[in-house]
């Protein structure tokens, strides 16, 4: 779904969610080292991931829209193939 069929709540919803992954990425501490935040600010982070994925589900939901779509990590392999064409000489 592009940009510019969102919803004002969907973008908000959006930057919310990209904004406190980044303040997570960004604070999170080597293995081994303590971490920021207590763990209560730990779990109320959480918790409102948790609400604003609900919420945007929600929101697709009411759309008629079925989101598809799973996190990935970079490096891993694709499930599909890829088909290379030799040209004719």
């Amino acid at each position: 779904m592009s940009k510019d069929n969102l919803s004002k709540e969907q973008e908000i919803m959006l930057v919310m969610r990209k904004t406190l992954t980044h303040i997570i990425r960004d604070t999170t501490p080597e293995p081994g080292m303590k971490g920021p935040f207590s763990d209560a600010v730990v779990e109320d982070i959480k918790m409102c991931l948790r609400l604003i994925s609900l919420r945007e589900k929600e929101l697709l939901s009411e759309k008629g829209v079925e989101n598809t779509e799973r996190p990935h990590y970079v490096d891993e392999p694709r499930t599909s193939d890829v088909v290379h064409f030799i040209p004719k000489k």
